[in-house]
């Protein structure tokens, strides 16, 4: 499948001819496990902040943020400063993992933005380039630094795509690792929600790990994510999360906070454990700690750092540009006030969107917190089937059984996006959910531009839901 003079001709011109040319040559050479192609058939060829240009010339929003790598969007000019001033220095792209200026730089600004009282006694080990090598690693650590194997997880939960990543995600095609309940309002497991469904699924935790019957030994570690990404945007309660760190501090099992997803100041906090106060003893970061590049890390209590030499490893560990990358993220978001920016304009749009949930049956849910924002769609059809319960009997509010997830709504609404130029993800357990993870340099304009747009997709997509029955 050669390139045709046709398209050759027109390939600085942003035509269809190219656009429509690169995605079937794509579409036979790539592997059938691509995914965002297929829900985003797009060709991008230049990006600035929020904003993608496609190979067809269309302009389009992009809430996707590189599935929340994109801290400051495309090509921002401090990431770009920094990746050009590495080049320009005739310093090493790649290191192994030797001491550079570059890497000193990057380890004292991601210590200066760790939680109070961690950066002082922590360790950091640089990993393969993606967030799951990092969960890979966190594990091993734990298991060699405790003596023990079992590892502690919640349902809904996403890790990454490596074996040992992957076994502890909600995903799981069988059981290498302990699922615990994931408290959330919505589809609570108890059917309570609120601080009820909280405590019942702390108490839950607490009685796996204490009972000597409950089939559980003692893990190596727990492994969390303070807002649940791909499981649909559920935020952790504090409380909740409090109670977790209490739980395993008084039984010796390390804490792992994953925040792949949630860290840099995505969640309205530097770190989303910042939220709750809690210090865990790992934690395991990438995404955004890249600056757009490759770069994976976990960092730990020193008490924790029992490896040999090799015993964990990656060739791109050294990666220079992403350490400056990085750096000149960390520091733009610190210095910015960015995380607490993403508080407020977060707040703000899950306000307006739950007008589009009183206007709208088929939003069931919306949720989140800072700028990780879901929209949950169901099938009002479905029914709702109140809870037999008296709100009296424990001063706890009855609940009632949501409508059923609409995935087939949701991709359509995800297509009207993409129709009016807007690049959204989905996610959730059954595909439902509509996520918006736009940078946190979004501005006001911008943020009123993406919900309009969507507010005119979940509209288009359910007119023609109840046109066709």
């Amino acid at each position: 499948m050669a390139v045709t003079e046709s398209e050759a001709d027109s390939t600085h011109r942003g035509t269809p001819a190219v656009h429509e040319g690169i995605l079937r040559r794509q579409s036979a050479r790539e592997s059938a496990a691509r995914t965002y192609a297929r829900a985003l058939p797009i060709v991008p060829v230049r990006a600035r902040g929020l904003t993608i240009e496609g190979a067809d010339g269309r302009r389009y929003l992009d809430c996707l943020s590189g599935a929340g790598t994109l801290a400051l969007g495309h090509n921002h000019p401090v990431v770009l400063e920094a990746i050009r001033k590495v080049l320009d220095s005739g310093a090493p792209l790649s290191v192994l993992d030797l001491a550079t200026p570059v890497k000193d730089a990057f380890t004292t600004e991601l210590f200066r933005t760790l939680p109070a009282g961690f950066a002082d006694r922590a360790r950091v080990q640089f990993c393969g380039p993606a967030g799951t090598d990092a969960v890979e690693a966190a594990l091993k650590l734990v298991r060699a630094a405790t003596g023990r194997d079992g590892i502690l997880a919640f349902t809904g939960a996403y890790h990454g795509m490596t074996a040992g990543a992957l076994a502890a995600s909600g995903g799981a095609p069988d059981l290498q690792v302990g699922r615990l309940p994931y408290p959330q309002d919505y589809r609570c497991p108890f059917g309570v929600g609120g601080p009820r469904g909280a405590e019942l699924a702390a108490r839950w935790t607490e009685s796996v790990l204490d009972d000597p019957k409950s089939g559980v030994a003692r893990p190596a570690g727990m492994i969390l994510e303070p807002v649940q990404g791909e499981g649909g945007v559920i935020p952790a309660p504090d409380d909740w999360l409090r109670r977790m760190r209490r739980l395993t501090a008084d039984r010796s099992i390390p804490l792992i906070a994953d925040e792949v997803q949630t860290g840099v100041g995505r969640t309205g906090a530097f770190w989303a454990v910042d939220h709750s106060g809690i210090t865990p003893d790992v934690m395991v970061l990438s995404k955004a700690i890249g600056g757009s590049l490759p770069l994976a890390v976990v960092v730990y209590r020193e008490e924790l750092d029992v490896w040999p030499p090799g015993a964990h490893a990656g060739t791109f560990r050294g990666n220079q540009l992403a350490m400056a990358a990085g750096t000149a993220t960390l520091i733009h978001v610190r210095e910015n006030g960015l995380a607490q920016r993403a508080a407020t304009l977060g707040a703000r749009m899950l306000d307006q969107l739950r007008q589009l949930q009183d206007a709208f049956a088929c939003v069931g849910d919306v949720r989140g917190r800072g700028l990780m924002i879901g929209v949950e769609l169901v099938n009002p059809a479905g029914g709702s089937v109140p809870e037999v319960r008296d709100p009296e009997a424990d001063g706890w509010p009855s609940a009632t059984t949501p409508h059923p997830a609409d995935p087939e709504l949701a991709v359509a609404v995800q297509r009207e996006c993409l129709d009016r130029g807007l690049i959204v993800e989905l996610g959730g357990r059954h595909n439902s959910v509509v996520r918006l993870l736009p940078p946190l340099t979004i501005s006001d304009e911008q943020a009123s531009a993406v919900l309009d747009r969507l507010a005119d997709a979940v509209t288009a997509a359910n007119r023609d839901r109840q046109r066709t029955g």
